[in-house]
């Protein structure tokens, strides 16, 4: 996959991911996007102009929280955690994109 179309697959699940990636545990931004890239085998690179972004709207949205703590490197760094209203929305979210690949592999798969 290119790294522009990457982009546009990404722009629409950015926070589908992120709420996935912290329902598993607590984490700082950078661990976000390396989680995401380590579950993915490589194939989603989640870059820091739209993962910080993605990050304050869900926290303004009270799907996350976040608390300064101190990184693996010994670094002050911001931790998310999922919300319990984050939770139930990763629920709704999870069933969403699900119907959606379902949708589209109906309409590429047609003969």
């Amino acid at each position: 996959m290119t790294a522009r179309n990457q982009t546009d697959a990404l722009r629409g699940s950015l926070d589908l991911l992120v709420l996935k990636t912290l329902s598993l545990e607590s984490m700082h931004g950078w661990g976000i996007s390396q989680r995401i890239q380590q579950i993915s085998e490589g194939a989603l690179e989640v870059n820091q102009g739209s993962l910080y972004p993605a990050l304050q709207r869900l926290e303004k949205e009270g799907l996350i929280t976040s608390d300064w703590g101190i990184s693996e490197n010994n670094r002050r760094a911001r931790y998310y955690a999922l919300a319990p209203t984050g939770r139930r929305a990763l629920g709704t979210e999870v069933e969403s994109w699900r119907r959606f690949v379902a949708a589209m592999d109906l309409v590429l798969l047609a003969p």
